[in-house]
């Protein structure tokens, strides 16, 4: 068997047995309930105590031939909740983990003073509207060089959170896309039905989105068939009238993001939809993109998402408030603030 074959055939078998190992632990999905959480959150008392000088700390992490990841979260987040116990609970995960990253911890809501890498001063929360981690969790991989290397925005299942340590701790992304290592083993994750859900809210082909963007701001759905997470989609938060309602105030498109579709994109440029999510370097479906009336991506959904997360990204969409606050995680603690001061 040829090299390449050999280790495709190996990531597939373990990334088989990865998922059907978390499909039989018990596993909060907070794609059923994403509400606000009444407990505070406790980090694993494995990472790192840092003084969130981020260059010391990717020093120290490459001085013992490790890579840093930067955890972005919230002590009330449902989704952190998600990632902490199915996969920073997991012995295989933790172990695999410890060996090849150092790991610390921001707190999105935070005010505690971080030193980026250019040796200028923000505030935790500052910080992460810096590095656009809109949604909480969010990790940021550094290798073993010191650069940069992935983000994964959310909440992502165990296998596909494995696949990610592993893509940076080999140097896959050195050569290859995380969209591309993933599609190798594609099959791991394979459920749902043959074709695309549909829904009254997508606008039918031709998909010419520099026109439809006129009109106010564009969603486009990048889906794929056998999709799980795409059904969880549809049957939960798209089946609400709440959602459905904000969504009538846009102009919705659905693509195949592994089709050769034609499409107009919101700049005005000729393509496909497979090429546009290539371009794009989607690695998750669905993956909801929001753009707004002059083609600029407003925000991107890329990671298990559930009714109340989606209702107030489309309530920041609706209201144009990305106009006045081009950070929804900002956006989010000001209203938050407002609610508070009530």
């Amino acid at each position: 068997m040829k090299p390449h074959k050999l280790l495709n055939s190996i990531l597939l078998l373990t990334w088989l047995s990865m998922a059907a190992y978390a499909s039989s632990e018990p596993a909060l999905d907070p794609a059923v309930n994403d509400e606000r959480l009444t407990e505070a959150l406790s980090l694993p008392d494995w990472f790192k105590v840092s003084f969130l000088d981020i260059q010391e700390d990717i020093n120290e992490a490459n001085s013992g031939r490790r890579g840093l990841i930067i955890y972005f979260g919230q002590s009330y987040c449902p989704y952190c909740k998600a990632h902490l116990k199915n996969n920073w609970e997991r012995r295989d995960i933790v172990s695999y983990t410890r060996a090849n990253f150092d790991v610390i911890a921001i707190n999105t809501r935070g005010n505690s003073q971080v030193t980026d890498i250019d040796g200028k001063q923000y505030s935790e929360k500052m910080f992460a509207a810096r590095y656009k981690a809109n949604f909480t969790p969010t990790t940021l991989f550094f290798d073993d060089s010191g650069k940069p290397a992935l983000k994964l925005t959310g909440y992502r299942k165990p296998y596909q959170f494995r696949a990610a340590l592993e893509f940076v701790s080999d140097k896959h992304h050195r050569k290859e896309s995380f969209r591309d290592y993933l599609s190798r083993a594609e099959g791991a994750d394979s459920f749902g039905q043959d074709t695309l859900n549909e829904s009254v809210i997508f606008k039918p082909a031709p998909y010419n989105l520099f026109e439809l963007k006129k009109a106010g701001p564009l969603a486009v759905f990048f889906e794929e068939r056998n999709c799980h997470s795409c059904d969880i989609l549809h049957a939960g938060p798209l089946n609400r009238v709440d959602i459905l309602k904000h969504l009538n105030r846009l102009n919705s498109v659905q693509l195949d993001m592994w089709s050769s579709t034609y499409i107009v994109k919101p700049n005005g440029k000729k393509t496909t939809a497979k090429k546009w999510a290539d371009e794009l370097a989607l690695d998750y479906a669905p993956t909801l993109i929001f753009y707004d009336e002059s083609g600029a991506e407003i925000i991107r959904v890329d990671s298990v998402v559930g009714f109340y997360r989606l209702n107030n990204v489309l309530r920041y969409i609706n209201s144009r408030a990305y106009r006045k606050q081009p950070s929804f995680q900002l956006w989010r603690s000001e209203e938050l603030q407002k609610k508070i001061a009530q």
